[in-house]
């Protein structure tokens, strides 16, 4: 049986002024969703939040989650310090195949 993993990510609008973390066990299909605002009452679709700007694999759901509530609580400077340790030019990682 194939291990399941899990992501904790950040998504962001064009002018990188809302960041927006979740998790899913799909990347490439929740990235998806933010982008064609699958459920457009949401706060990604509300704020344009369409672009995957950062990602962490984890193994477990719990440990997932844990990361996501850790990260939802620490100021925005630090949320900008992860992303800029991955992708200093904050680009799309849904695009391309960057994923994964």
């Amino acid at each position: 049986m194939p291990r399941r993993l899990y992501w904790v990510y950040m998504m962001t609008n064009k002018r990188h002024t809302v960041l927006y973390i979740g998790v899913t066990n799909s990347i490439e299909r929740r990235s998806g969703e933010h982008k064609t605002h699958f459920d457009p009452k949401s706060f990604t679709a509300r704020y344009n939040a369409e672009k995957l700007v950062w990602y962490e694999v984890h193994s477990s759901v719990t440990a997932a989650i844990k990361r996501e509530k850790q990260i939802k609580k620490w100021n925005r400077p630090w949320k900008e310090r992860l992303i800029n340790a991955m992708n200093p030019e904050w680009k799309d990682l849904a695009e391309g195949g960057l994923v994964g």
